[in-house]
């Protein structure tokens, strides 16, 4: 499989993602709660959800197939929710880049332990040398710009 167009959407993704949070901490200045501003926020993400279910077809969403999941797999959704709030509540304060830095250094902390463990299904991917290095220049990274 060509990797490189998936990795070239995921940066596509990724810059567009980096307009969220100061776009939902306007929203929170004008409706005065961060929660207030994640709620529309979500609400919007919904109502284009359906949208594209329409669109591009929704699998097999059933009783059955939904049942089938562990319950802890739907918390999914609560951390996207404390994604949308804390981009409303932090990002305004610390500025985006910092912001997202840290975000990213946190995934890669996050993600690097997920690899590790194989934790949800994932293939095991050991911890090295080059994988910590690269971790440490992101996290060494996060505290320049937040210098500067």
């Amino acid at each position: 499989m060509q990797m490189l167009p998936y990795m070239l959407a995921a940066l596509a993704v990724g810059i567009v993602v980096s307009f969220q949070p100061p776009l939902n901490g306007m929203l929170a200045r004008s409706v005065g709660s961060a929660y207030g501003a994640a709620a529309v926020s979500i609400g919007v993400a919904f109502a284009s959800i359906l949208l594209f279910l329409l669109v591009m077809g929704h699998g097999e969403i059933s009783r059955r197939t939904l049942g089938s999941v562990p319950w802890w797999v739907y918390l999914s959704g609560t951390v996207g929710a404390a994604f949308v709030a804390a981009g409303a509540a932090i990002a305004p304060v610390t500025g985006g880049l910092v912001f997202f830095i840290c975000i990213v250094a946190g995934q890669l902390v996050g993600s690097m332990l997920v690899d590790h463990f194989g934790a949800f299904g994932l293939e095991v991917r050991s911890m090295s040398f080059m994988r910590l290095l690269g971790l440490v220049m992101v996290l060494g990274g996060a505290v320049l710009v937040s210098r500067s």
